[in-house]
């Protein structure tokens, strides 16, 4: 990570003089922010620090339709901006995921009070309509009675599949003349498109890559129901569970996510046929075999409106777009055909997809032009 980070602030600095003479406060501002979620050292930090503003934090109830969902507040010392509303992608680490806190902290050091909600079918792998819901009436809750937003205006953020959602909910009647951006990083435009890549490698346009393994098992979570007996749901879904569980474990500790994955082994053992098939392929991550079972499912699973932001109605609101171009859970090509169909309905809509970013991480060192893609992207949307 070192040399990735010495390359950038090796671009960094003589760019950070050339805004600030050239381009002006707004993307001097957005090259701060860029070195503050790079994580970047150095003189450039300097310029960074000059920009942010301390951040206090705290956590919040927020009130949904259904209960209330666990949030946590990110206050700028000097907050001027609307606030937004930053949700969570598919992660069992929810809000109190360490690269969300850090974005989070990030978003919020550049003047704006950032509320992070955290939606329970996400965090448990789950892609429903109802989190649509749910990040409605937070949104709703924050510009009306959070007390943060004394004009009624807000801006959302949503991470991964949270993203597409966020762009749905921003857009219902509720509240689209209460949002004054949305941004989507590393999101979907239509669900059951990305789910067929998920299934097969095969993006839109006909180009393969690889898909993430653990995409199939999300989408065997979900149509579980469909694919065995009713009285076999129930415990493939646990199995399910354990092997997701285990995969985010051996993210923080690898020997205690190996014991993870072989308790998944055992319970796909205990299962019956055909259960017990499905689950040895979610254990072996094989796309290729489980992947054409589920393929029969995804349109039926994914394609209600509330799910893809290019079947909802167009939002009038600015829309920000963010990719990784070598992302292989959701492609890159579903934000330009997502930027495509909403400008074609009107809609304002700016677009990056970099070399810098693998899902929903600024993680990679990149060329001048890519860093003052990403610098112009990020001035334009902490103006708004």
């Amino acid at each position: 990570m070192q040399h990735r980070r010495k390359a950038f602030a090796i671009l960094a600095v003589p760019l950070a003089l050339i805004i600030t003479i050239v381009a002006g406060y707004d993307h001097l501002r957005g090259t701060a922010f860029l070195v503050q979620a790079g994580d970047i050292g150095g003189p450039i930090r300097a310029i960074a620090e000059w920009q942010s503003d301390d951040v206090a934090e705290s956590g919040v109830q927020i009130p949904w339709r259904g209960g209330a969902l666990n949030g946590r507040t990110y206050v700028a010392s000097d907050a001027d901006d609307p606030p937004v509303l930053l949700v969570p992608g598919v992660h069992a680490g929810g809000i109190d995921e360490p690269r969300l806190v850090q974005f989070a902290r990030d978003v919020a050091s550049m003047g704006r009070t950032v509320v992070t909600a955290e939606l329970p079918d996400l965090k448990t792998y789950r892609i429903t309509t109802r989190s649509t819901d749910m990040i409605e009436d937070a949104a709703l809750w924050l510009s009306s009675d959070s007390g943060h937003a004394p004009d009624g205006r807000i801006g959302m953020m949503g991470i991964s599949f949270a993203g597409g959602l966020s762009i749905v909910a921003g857009s219902r009647p509720s509240l689209r003349e209460r949002v004054a951006f949305v941004l989507s990083f590393g999101g979907h435009g239509d669900l059951p498109r990305t789910l067929q890549y998920l299934c097969t490698g095969v993006m839109p346009g006909g180009a393969t890559r690889p898909p993430h393994d653990y995409g199939v098992a999300i989408i065997l979570l979900g149509v579980a129901g469909r694919m065995v007996p009713p009285e076999q749901a129930g415990p493939l879904e646990a199995a399910i569970l354990a092997f997701l569980h285990a995969s985010h474990v051996d993210v923080l500790d690898e020997a205690e996510g190996q014991r993870e994955f072989a308790r998944a082994k055992g319970l796909a053992e205990a299962l019956d046929e055909p259960a017990r098939t499905l689950m040895n392929y979610v254990n072996a991550r094989d796309v290729a075999r489980l992947g054409p079972l589920l393929l029969p499912h995804v349109a039926e699973f994914g394609g209600h409106e509330a799910l893809s932001p290019s079947r909802a109605p167009a939002p009038p609101f600015p829309v920000y777009l963010l990719h990784g171009l070598d992302d292989n859970v959701i492609p890159a090509a579903e934000s330009a055909l997502l930027a495509e169909t909403l400008r074609a309905r009107g809609a304002d809509v700016w677009r990056v997809a970099t070399p810098m970013i693998t899902h929903a991480e600024v993680d990679r060192a990149a060329g001048l032009q890519s860093v003052w893609m990403l610098v112009r992207f990020w001035a334009n949307l902490l103006s708004e």
